[in-house]
């Protein structure tokens, strides 16, 4: 994989199946790896996950924080809101 590539990793537990989900919808180019423990997502330079994506998905409002619970690790800076939560590198 490149240098330019961001990624998370999250549990593989039910509540990251919807995040999964939505992080297809909103990146189609992310590659996703299922191993028995962990899901891992990387994209090229950028990653986003919006919150009304979620919300379609899960019916409910959903808090970008939320992801905090079943993640494990990342690669990137983060740029987190009310509205998304967002893996990037600059340049």
């Amino acid at each position: 994989m490149s240098d330019n590539n961001v990624f998370l990793v999250l549990q593989s537990v039910e509540d990251a199946k919807p995040i999964i989900e939505a992080i297809k919808k909103d990146n189609p180019n992310a590659v996703i790896q299922t191993q028995p423990a962990m899901t891992k997502i990387t994209a090229s330079r950028r990653l986003t996950i919006q919150a009304s994506t979620m919300e379609d998905i899960i019916g409910r409002t959903w808090d970008p924080q939320e992801l905090q619970l079943v993640l494990v690790t990342l690669a990137g800076n983060v740029d987190e809101d009310y509205d998304h939560f967002t893996l990037y590198w600059d340049n």
